[in-house]
């Protein structure tokens, strides 16, 4: 996760020294050491100002940080992320941040539009930090449709392929472009409207972190001062030279993969043993890219997780077949081996979960605690014989970032009317989408769902924390288990899933989003309609990203196919298990799943007791994924962190000035290859060669017939 950069708040401590001082010396004296500690001030704040560096430049009004060229490279690169994250979500469901990508491409990209521009003296508008926020917000917000759209989970959970893996082969619903469409239209915007009229006592007031938020802020800001103009060059320079060999290297791969089970992504590297389960190194560009940018413990976890499953669980139950469960039951059979690897990777995500919806929820209202109590002390009024507080002293950035952040002001009315128009649009429109989903489910959650989404926004401001798939799952059990099975409580549990989801998830971006604009002195205004813009070219974008795949790969959710859309089948059999109960786990699941969700609230209670030595405990979140899918990528993304283990400590400098870089060029390339590779397989085109490893004995049996 990314560190805030303190730029927010600046400390005034020598200053408020000086209070104390003024009872034990002379009033010269006094005023001597306070006119010190204000030049001390000065000189400090003169050091860390950023807006100081800024002051000559003209703030640009909101309508003219709203360009049309802004929202033309948003959409190119909205294009380009969406790929990228339907790619992740559909094969290991591990999304790294992209906002950092976000913001550097959109800088080159219109920099070098006005550069041309300006040479040929046609530039009207200069390219301002401003408009480099309006892009980034509007290309993750378009991209986050990709993920919160449940293109990897809850949606493709309810269609047939997903359905004939589960144990609910009935009630299911296939993905057609219209009612996807419309159905995010009518469930993505609600979010944005829920938290508008809190964004001053979140970003000011409150003043919480946003850490994201606020690293974004820092990196744009850098981007447009000399030195980070020509460092962004650089940085762009190396993303566009491993975009080039990721995607030539996609390109390459590509010609060996004529049938499944062929191509370097099937080379035994570690062993044919090892290969069997799911131990080697597929050679993608795209998870050593993930690798580079997640921390390393998350690499070591998902390696750990799939090491206990793989290397330990799953080969000491295939050796109770015939005894917890029937034999030649097949490996994507919920009676067998693969429920255990379902479920028990369910039962850990519901256990981290848990553990972190509760720990989010006591820290944001413990935060509210404290801010009220903080609130009601300065409301006091001084006693006779006490001494008046000196009120806090404001740096020169807050007073500007504070000014221009209330000057463009969103009315309540806007939102509150926005609200209730979609809620009333959405409660006449879903039940005709998903007939088992009834109106009076939806405003049970639109009810609530400004809570909630309240609930998230602030726990992110504090934590970095957006628990929206957790919110979803809630709705999951709760709804799926109020329709009951008989009236299509799986699908009822789903589509629900979908509506909190998306409310939780934008609520919680785009107050990301209001903080980035705040430190980078963006108009709210300007950032709500880029945040809206961006949310509708997702709902256009992702889903027609998505229809791609669907018709291109035709395995698309099978295990062990090149997408196995991994959270897909977790989605869907949460869904039964909340509307049907246990009854349809193998023997001795349920243990086992008790276990391991027990096991996965401690590990977070023992990793949280051991304040900073408790960054080198896994996280059983990132230890799950591996349970279901094998721990192939694991091996990827550990080889990413390796590389930059070894370039930190060869020359730590250019490590964290260009890692970013490199690794964003790694994933952008790979995941843009997706789509000449779909446009081939849509045109019936098939690699010519297939590569394949085969043991010796194996080989010899070949060769014989063959020779036969």
């Amino acid at each position: 996760m990314a560190e805030g950069n303190g730029f927010d708040s600046i400390d005034h401590a020598p200053e408020a020294a000086g209070d104390d001082e003024h009872n034990k010396l002379s009033h010269n004296g006094s005023s001597k050491r306070m006119n010190n500690n204000n030049n001390s001030l000065k000189l400090k704040e003169e050091e860390v100002s950023v807006e100081r560096v800024f002051q000559h430049m003209l703030v640009p009004s909101w309508r003219s940080q709203l360009t049309v060229r802004a929202f033309v490279v948003s959409f190119v690169l909205s294009v380009l992320f969406s790929f990228i994250v339907m790619k992740l979500n559909l094969t290991t469901g591990i999304i790294p941040s992209l906002n950092v990508s976000a913001g550097l491409l959109g800088f080159f990209f219109v920099k070098t539009w006005t550069k041309f521009l300006e040479k040929s003296n046609m530039l009207k508008q200069p390219f301002t930090r401003q408009e480099n926020t309006v892009i980034q917000t509007c290309v993750v917000a378009s991209s986050g449709i990709a993920f919160s759209g449940g293109f990897g989970s809850y949606l493709f959970g309810m269609s047939e392929r997903i359905a004939n893996l589960s144990t609910d082969t009935h009630d299911f619903k296939d993905p057609k472009l219209g009612w996807i469409i419309a159905f995010l239209f009518v469930v993505s915007f609600l979010g944005l409207f829920s938290v508008v009229p809190l964004r001053k006592i979140m970003v000011i007031d409150f003043k919480l972190t946003y850490p994201s938020g606020t690293a974004t802020a820092h990196l744009i800001n850098s981007f447009h001062t000399p030195q980070g103009a020509k460092l962004a060059k650089k940085q762009v320079k190396e993303l566009g030279k491993f975009f080039s060999l990721s995607f030539l290297w996609g390109f390459f791969q590509w010609f060996y993969t004529a049938t499944d089970d062929c191509g370097f992504q099937a080379f035994p590297s570690l062993g044919l043993k090892a290969k069997e389960n799911r131990f080697y190194f597929d050679f993608s560009a795209i998870y050593i890219g993930v690798g580079m940018i997640c921390p390393y413990i998350i690499n070591i976890s998902v390696l750990l997780g799939g090491i206990l499953s793989w290397g330990l669980m799953w080969p000491l139950i295939e050796n109770k077949e015939g005894h917890w469960y029937k034999k030649d039951l097949g490996q994507s059979n919920l009676h067998g081996i693969q429920g255990y690897r379902v479920f028990i990777a369910i039962a850990m995500i519901l256990g981290d979960g848990l553990y972190n919806f509760c720990k989010v929820l006591t820290h944001t209202f413990l935060g509210l605690h404290n801010q009220f109590r903080n609130r009601q002390r300065e409301n006091v009024l001084p006693v006779a014989g006490q001494e008046t507080p000196s009120p806090p002293q404001v740096s020169f950035d807050d007073q500007r970032r504070t000014q221009l952040f209330l000057k463009d002001q969103i009315p309540a009315w806007v939102a509150v009317g926005g609200y209730v128009a979609i809620a009333a649009i959405s409660i006449a429109t879903l039940p005709h989408i998903f007939h088992q989903l009834k109106w009076y489910y939806i405003l049970v959650i639109y009810l609530i769902a400004p809570t909630l989404a309240f609930c998230n926004a602030y726990g992110c401001g504090l934590t970095d924390w957006s628990l929206a798939s957790t919110y979803g799952k809630l709705a999951i059990f709760t709804i799926g288990a109020w329709a009951g099975s008989s009236h299509g409580g799986v699908l009822a549990g789903l589509a629900a899933c979908g509506v909190m989801m998306n409310i939780v998830s934008t609520a919680s971006d785009l107050m990301q989003d209001f903080k980035t604009g705040y430190l980078t002195l963006a108009s709210p205004r300007a950032m709500f309609v880029s945040q809206v813009i961006g949310t509708s070219m997702g709902c256009v974008i992702s889903p027609c990203v998505f229809w791609i795949f669907y018709k291109a790969f035709p395995d698309l959710g099978k295990t062990g196919s090149e997408y196995p859309a991994p959270y897909a089948i977790v989605y869907r059999n949460m869904a039964i298990l909340g509307v049907e109960g246990f009854s349809q786990l193998p023997k001795n699941c349920l243990l086992l799943c008790y276990i391991l969700f027990g096991s996965a609230i401690l590990i977070n209670l023992i990793k949280d007791s051991l304040g900073k030595r408790g960054r080198f405990i896994p996280l059983p979140m990132a230890m799950a994924i591996p349970f279901y899918l094998g721990p192939y990528f694991a091996i990827d993304m550990c080889v990413g962190s390796l590389i930059l283990f070894v370039w930190e400590k060869i020359n730590k400098a250019k490590a964290d000035a260009f890692g970013p870089a490199v690794a964003s060029g790694l994933i952008c390339g790979d995941g843009i290859w997706t789509l000449p590779a779909s446009i081939l397989a849509l045109a019936g085109v098939k690699p010519p060669i297939c590569m394949k490893f085969l043991s010796r004995a194996t080989n010899a049996r070949v060769d014989t017939f063959l020779g036969n």
